[in-house]
């Protein structure tokens, strides 16, 4: 039952059996199969089907709930089993928002020096996407802010507090000034994130409260792309003053602190609220302690 289990939750996530087949390995007749024989085993329909998928019934909500349960309840077994037998190995899954991206070696590199049989894939999403990776048993852990927007079921550990800087060429507006305040980025050329990310909803909610009005020249995803048009030396931003620290902002770039206020956002790491963890995440949520202390707490 755990394998139709696990099929069950991909057609959940993917909402289409030829996708969620693809996503499987699998044909979509023998997803469609697995799908009906689970039904027959609980008693229960659970998709409502037509000519095409129109989502769970109210069975098959429930079922999904008890589904990444089990499911997540028979990956922790493997894992305890065999880190029992030969230490802790296999592969970690880690979702980070944008903002936090340059802080993630220093997570994986002191666990990898400790547990040289793991490997990592990192993946950069929004705070939304993170949750859902997280509930669907996509990924391990996240990191995400922990104190903007409402988090759900999950266990988390604070690793920094996020302060906000204008990021901008020496020469331009502000770039001698020791502070500039919220209000005056109304001023200013930005290229910011996308609204889509919980970093941009933070900072319009900061530029909102103090009376600014501002409409960015240019919008990303992608950090790169808003540190490459820093540097060109016509562009501003506002980045997190920890971030600015880890690409270490030299001449004749100018990271300066914004006030009025002085805004923080907790940022950390995040998992399935569940007991016991897998030894992996068991581990994580250890280092992560390790780190936070490392960084000076919050």
């Amino acid at each position: 039952m755990i394998d139709k289990l696990e099929f069950f939750i991909a057609l959940a996530r993917e909402r289409h059996f030829g996708r969620a087949a693809e996503d499987l390995g699998i044909t979509q007749p023998t997803l469609s199969a697995a799908i009906k024989q689970l039904e027959d085993q609980l008693g229960v329909m659970l998709v409502q089907r037509g000519s095409r998928f129109q989502g769970l019934t109210p069975e098959g909500q429930r079922v999904l709930e008890w589904a990444r349960r089990i499911v997540g309840d028979a990956r922790t077994l493997r894992e305890e089993m065999r880190a029992a037998h030969r230490g802790l190995s296999g592969h970690v899954r880690i979702a980070a928002i944008p903002t936090a991206l340059a802080m993630v070696p220093s997570l994986t590199t002191p666990f990898r020096e400790k547990h040289p049989e793991v490997t990592f894939s990192v993946v950069s999403c929004t705070s939304l996407e993170v949750l859902t990776l997280l509930e669907n048993l996509e990924i391990d852990i996240g990191i995400t802010y922990l104190d903007n927007e409402p988090l759900g079921r999950v266990v988390s550990v604070p690793l920094y507090s996020e302060r906000y800087q204008l990021i901008t060429a020496v020469g331009n507006k502000f770039s001698d000034r020791e502070t500039v305040t919220w209000a005056e980025m109304a001023e200013l050329p930005l290229c910011l994130l996308t609204p889509d990310m919980q970093n941009r909803r933070i900072i319009d909610k900061h530029l909102r409260e103090a009376g600014a009005t501002v409409h960015p020249t240019l919008e990303s995803n992608s950090m790169i792309l808003l540190f490459s048009h820093i540097r060109s030396g016509k562009w501003a931003s506002i980045m997190p003053l920890n971030l600015a620290e880890v690409l270490g902002f030299a001449e004749p770039i100018r990271a300066i602190p914004i006030v009025a206020p002085d805004a923080s956002h907790l940022v950390g790491l995040v998992a399935v609220e569940r007991e016991p963890h897998t030894p992996m995440v068991s581990a994580l949520l250890y280092e992560a302690r390790l780190v936070a202390e490392s960084l000076g707490g919050v």
